[in-house]
Order: C-alpha cells, then structure tokens, then sequence
C-alpha cells in the first residue's frame, strides 16, 4: 500500500492533508497550530536536513513526498528535493502563483534586509507582514519611525514598534481600518501569492502606498509541479499513490 508524506506550511496544505487516509502522514515544521481533526498521521518537528529526511521516508517506507512549504522556505524545498533523490522516489510540488502588480500599484522588489532598509529610509509609518523576521532588528529603528509589525502570535515589541498577532484570512474592511488607524505609509510583504493576505495589497492600492516586496527565492525543480491543490488532488486520483 503506498503511503505519502507531505510537508507542510502552506493554507493549501491543509486541504490537501484533509484528503489523506490514516496510513500518510502531514509534517509541520511546529510554527503555528496543529491541526487534531485529520484522519492521518500528524508529525511536528524538523528532520535533520536532507539526509535526516531522506532516513526518514526509508524507515516509513515512504512512496512519494509531497513539497507544499511556503514559497520562501526556499532551503526547506531543497532539501525536500534532494531527499527524495536520495531515498530514489518522487517528489511533487505545490507551487502557489505570486501576486502579479495591477494598475495603481507601486511596488519596489527588495532582494534582502539591508535593501530592505535602504528603501524604508524615507518613510515613518511602515507596516511588516514579513512573519518574525523583524524582531530581530527592533533594535535599529529609526528615531524617526514607528514599526507595525504582523506576525502569526503576539511578541514583545519596544516604543518605537507594536507587535500585532494575527492569523489570516483577512478582510478588507479590517485591513482599512488597520492602515488608517496606524496611518501606515509603506507596506513590507513577502510575495507569497495567498488569497487569505491579499486584501493588505487591495488597500495599499486604494490609498496609494508603496509596496516593499521581498524578493522571492529560487526554488529546486519537483518531478511534477502544480499551481493549484485541485490539480494536484488530481494527479493524485490518477495515479497509483491515492
């Protein structure tokens, strides 16, 4: 009977672990919550990099590994990749779309932090929606701006800088009234393409707000690659792994 694993860290990838049976098993790295509602295994914690993983799927006698990490987990994804070469089965991906600039957009690609805060210099008001990343540096804020920082949970900030704790989806209206009460003039956003935080780029649009958009990482080639859960729910009917 063949059995799958499936890395996790994406919304979609709970979707797609909500189809699977009691013999597959969905992996989360232990960042945000733990699903205790699915009919398969559920396993928290890292592996030890691409040999610890590849040990992993040979002692579970895996059949084919699942990618549906975060877009910018790049190193996650390689070591996905170069597991399941080394344990000699497929690897599949979900690769989530990126947002695409529309009319009335004025986004800026930064390639990595200290870009980041070279284009932050003439702004006072920024909005990060980059995850735990800035925490590391609220020690370096500008006399002159005030940080907003989003992340999944609640962590201590300091008086130039508030910690919001919030999980999407988010709604637009929300999303309003959060811009206009922090008068937020710059939005800081990794491109991760999710439906549930795209609002924050609607109203960044409305109001006409810059947009510093982290550049997204290379990611290692899959066997096959899927932009979608639908079609990757498919190729799994049609083949001998579901």
């Amino acid at each position: 009977m063949k059995r799958i694993l499936l890395l996790g860290g994406v919304t979609e990838a709970l979707a797609i672990a909500r189809t699977l049976g009691p013999r597959h098993i969905y992996s989360l790295a232990g960042v945000g919550r733990v699903p205790t509602d699915l009919n398969c295994q559920v396993r928290v914690g890292g592996y030890g990099g691409a040999e610890g993983l590849a040990q992993f799927i040979r002692n579970e006698r895996i059949d084919l590994l699942l990618d549906a990490t975060h877009p910018y987990a790049a190193q996650i994804s390689r070591n996905a990749a170069l597991a399941a070469r080394l344990s000699g089965i497929a690897c599949w991906a979900l690769r989530r779309p990126a947002w695409q600039p529309q009319a009335g957009d004025d986004w800026r690609e930064v390639s990595d932090w200290a870009e980041l805060i070279e284009a932050l210099k003439p702004f006072r008001r920024p909005l990060f929606t980059l995850g735990r990343e800035p925490l590391q540096h609220l020690d370096e804020i500008p006399p002159e701006q005030f940080w907003t920082l989003r992340a999944l949970d609640v962590y201590p900030g300091n008086d130039r800088c508030e910690v919001i704790g919030a999980r999407g989806p988010f709604q637009i209206v929300d999303e309003r009234e959060l811009f206009e009460r922090r008068q937020i003039d710059v939005l800081i956003s990794k491109n991760s393409g999710s439906t549930a935080t795209e609002p924050k780029l609607e109203v960044a649009r409305e109001r006409g707000v810059p947009v510093l958009v982290l550049k997204r990482p290379e990611l290692p080639a899959s066997d096959r690659e899927f932009g979608s859960v639908a079609d990757l729910l498919d190729a799994l009917r049609d083949s001998d792994y579901s």
